[in-house]
């Protein structure tokens, strides 16, 4: 029943008459994208007045969408125009990354790494951000050499850790430079050989 009242809701919310009487309207792919990336998509709901909770709703538990169930389980870790609800938030969010959505997996290696909601496990966060970091996401990146920094993960994934963030491409500078830190630790960890083999445009076997 409510997997076809959510669908109802869906059809609804796309219907050109419904459309036209929707004083906010559904959050693109893009827009959600940076709305994650500035951590903004939560303000962002409460500002909309929570007119949007049942299309959101809809996206994640109906249409599987991942950015979507990204957002609807923030929504319900965090009790935002709904009651909370942290068991299934995670849950949502553990879906959303096995479809491969690097902001889920990114996501709960912050909460694996800060033990909110979940025991604290930094092992567990590496595994979790390791893949989304082979995909190419700087977040992710970011979070797997500082993983690596604090000493958590295999040593011997540091040289490719170190290559991955070394030669990415930043939008801005503040960033970069939050990137060089994290470098900076996790060089302590390497030796010199291992360190000057990483910062090589491409990274060759040993």
């Amino acid at each position: 029943m409510l997997r076809l009242f959510l669908i109802s809701i869906l059809m609804m919310s796309m219907s050109p008459a419904s459309a036209a009487s929707q004083a906010v309207d559904i959050y693109s792919q893009e827009q959600l994208i940076e709305l994650i990336r500035s951590k903004a998509y939560l303000s962002r709901v409460k500002g909309d007045d929570c007119q949007l909770v049942q299309d959101i709703e809809a996206r994640a538990e109906v249409l599987k969408q991942p950015l979507y169930q990204y957002l609807w389980a923030e929504m319900l870790n965090y009790g935002i125009c709904v009651k909370a609800n942290p068991p299934r938030g995670i849950s949502m969010l553990r879906d959303a990354a096995e479809q491969g959505s690097a902001e889920a997996m990114v996501r709960i290696a912050e909460y694996y790494h800060d033990g909110q909601f979940v025991i604290q496990d930094k092992q567990r966060a590496v595994q979790y951000t390791l893949p989304a970091a082979a995909n190419g996401d700087l977040p992710a990146r970011m979070m797997l050499v500082r993983l690596f920094g604090e000493g958590y993960g295999s040593p011997r994934d540091y040289e490719m850790a170190y290559h991955w963030l070394y030669n990415d491409v930043f939008s801005d500078e503040a960033t970069k430079q939050e990137a060089l830190s994290l470098l900076k630790v996790l060089e302590q960890k390497m030796p010199a050989s291992a360190v000057s083999r990483a910062k090589q445009e491409h990274l060759r076997p040993r």
